[in-house]
């Protein structure tokens, strides 16, 4: 509910009254404002990527308690002890979880410990025994990288009856955590492709039950590497199991170049029939988690002074091959869409045309993306002393202290529950945020009124009149520009808010892609500088010795009706709103207050978290 202008719930409800008086004559309207609203009304937000012990990397580095079921309680609000021992909960409970452990020797790890004997009698488990009879159990860890980068079922895969055994116990542990109409528990996987040490990972997730997820086995990369392959394999689940799916790419800034390229992993060209397979699996990706953002970059953006946020961009996922300017296109979001609009010149179907959302990665099986509550990515990045000087590998390529909190998937949704988040992710009609619970609404149209945003029923308006993030407008009336409705709401527990943007992306008449950032609502007062075309920062709070900031600046509100000056109509083009909250502690920031440790000044103390919606397009 909404008390003095701020949403307190964790699914926040937006109501919509009458329509003004004498916008619609009484004769053509209902008297109930109810009738005729059936769009979603709520936001849910979720984690779609966690991982428990039942990863081989998570149980590997720490993780040995925590399964599905810790992961879903603590989701839902439950106090829960963390794989070092502490004490863990959140401040307000998620709405829906999916725990996606890597199919790839899924539990085999946690099995193998147990002493199953059924995973003791497999070819891997008598190899393990192997290993560790030679003092050798570091090797169990690398049985695990070498069954994804060199595929070969006969070494790696194990026996039929233990992996359905095993994917049963997934699916059940869904099963009984999903709550229809207060938590969502969704069953899934993750497939852990890392050609020539490239991250392509993708989280599948299913909309069903146990009973018809079960009747089909996890597609791994154990079977194939490429994600053509994987495609063909959802479509086989499908049509033999019954079952809805959906696949979605890990935030792309530690692919080389590979998960938005602008030919297939095999080197041949794009095809429509290609563009038409992959936006069929892959209507959204993820754009932000853990391990770096994937919105934009410095180099690819170089006008953008929001573009250098949590980077990681040095090298691939592996950390053998380092990542080269030429490479970044193909790992950032932004330029992925400036690349679907070339590529739907050219096919007549666009190859990247996706929605955005965030989730963690987290392999402790705490999904926690406020910097304040920070967990790591690892058991042993979890909270201790000497964070700062940790590192997630063997090499001493990422150092725990570059880690973001982050991210969320948010929903608009007609309920919280499996088949209504389910449709709403197939239609884009989803956002990212970085860590905190942003609301925003994001509508485009032809006609929107210069105070549409400020009226009761705005809701019903931007339905109305024009189509919601994810969807597409067309057929520009004559002399018309698009016009975008935006409205935010801060995080109740969290910064206010210093901007709302516009990102647009379109292909000029000499088919090069372009990109401009408009500045579209702006707190305490500011303006843009006519000259420069820039705002004056915000302004910063924020006590790094104390951990702490006020939100005596910022706006706890902002919205705005625009319209887009430099409209070409003959030009793809596509639009999203990005929100920037005031800048506040990181958690590096916190935990040198809490254990009084030293960071060292190469260490961020401060963050602006953000949201990115889904884009709207246009198409001539």
């Amino acid at each position: 509910m909404r008390t003095n202008g701020i949403w307190t719930a964790a699914a926040w409800v937006i109501s919509v009254p009458l329509l003004g008086s004498g916008s619609v004559a009484a004769q053509d309207r209902e008297y109930s404002p109810g009738v005729g609203t059936d769009f979603p009304k709520n936001v849910y937000f979720g984690d779609l990527h966690v991982h428990t012990r039942h990863s081989p990397d998570a149980y590997s580095a720490g993780n040995k308690e925590l399964s599905a079921d810790e992961a879903y309680r603590f989701a839902r609000g439950e106090e829960i002890l963390s794989s070092k021992g502490l004490k863990a909960r959140l401040k307000r409970p998620l709405d829906f979880l999916a725990v996606t452990d890597h199919a790839e020797y899924l539990s085999a790890n946690y099995r193998f410990d147990q002493k199953d004997p059924a995973m003791l009698n497999s070819v891997v488990g008598r190899r393990w025994a192997e290993y560790m009879a030679e003092g050798e159990p570091r090797r169990i860890r690398g049985d695990f990288a070498q069954s994804i980068l060199t595929p070969d079922p006969a070494r790696h895969r194990l026996p039929e009856v233990l992996r359905k055994e095993i994917w049963l116990e997934v699916a059940e542990a869904a099963d009984r955590f999903n709550d229809p109409g207060r938590f969502t528990a969704f069953s899934g996987y993750e497939w852990t492709s890392m050609f020539d040490d490239n991250n392509l990972h993708r989280c599948i997730i299913f909309k069903n039950g146990a009973a018809a997820v079960t009747r089909v086995l996890p597609f791994s990369a154990q079977h194939s590497v490429d994600p053509e392959d994987l495609w063909a394999a959802l479509e086989g689940f499908e049509e033999t199991a019954g079952v809805e799916v959906l696949s979605i790419p890990h935030n792309g800034n530690l692919s080389n170049g590979l998960m938005w390229d602008e030919k297939t992993l095999k080197g041949g060209p794009l095809t429509r029939a290609y563009a038409e397979t992959r936006m069929r699996w892959e209507p959204i990706v993820e754009v932000t988690q853990f391990k770096g953002d994937s919105e934009t970059h410095p180099i690819l953006s170089p006008t953008d002074e929001f573009a250098n946020y949590e980077r990681w961009d040095t090298w691939n996922i592996m950390g053998s091959t380092l990542t080269t300017p030429e490479m970044l296109p193909g790992n950032h979001a932004r330029s992925a869409l400036k690349r679907g609009l070339a590529f739907e010149d050219l096919l007549g179907v666009n190859p990247y045309k996706f929605g955005l959302i965030g989730s963690t990665d987290t392999h402790t099986g705490l999904s926690t993306t406020t910097e304040d509550n920070f967990f790591g990515k690892f058991a042993a990045s979890e909270p201790h002393g000497d964070r700062f000087q940790s590192q997630m590998g063997s090499r001493d390529t990422w150092k725990d202290w570059q880690l973001g909190a982050s991210g969320l998937a948010a929903v608009w949704a007609e309920a919280n529950t499996r088949e209504s988040l389910f449709a709403a992710m197939k239609r884009k009609e989803v956002y990212a945020t970085t860590g905190s619970r942003i609301m925003v609404r994001f509508f485009g149209g032809w006609d929107f009124a210069r105070d549409a945003v400020s009226r009761a029923d705005y809701v019903k308006v931007g339905y109305g009149r024009g189509v919601p993030m994810g969807g597409d407008l067309a057929h520009a009336p004559a002399g018309k520009a698009p016009v975008f409705m935006v409205l935010a709401l801060k995080d109740p527990d969290d910064a206010n808010l210093d901007r709302v943007q516009i990102v647009k992306g379109w292909l000029d008449q000499d088919r090069r892609t372009r990109e401009k950032v408009y500045d579209v609502a702006l707190s305490d007062g500011r303006t843009v500088d006519p000259k420069s075309g820039k705002v004056p920062p915000v302004g910063s709070t924020v006590d790094v010795e104390n951990a702490s900031y006020t939100n005596s600046i910022g706006a706890a509100e902002l919205a705005a009706v625009w319209t887009d000056p430099d409209f070409d109509a003959a030009e793809r083009a596509f639009y999203y709103a990005r929100v920037i909250e005031i800048p506040k502690p990181r958690w590096t920031a916190h935990d040198v207050d809490y254990f009084g440790t030293e960071a060292g000044a190469h260490v961020p103390m401060t963050v602006q978290d953000r949201a990115y919606t889904s884009p709207i397009w246009y198409t001539p």
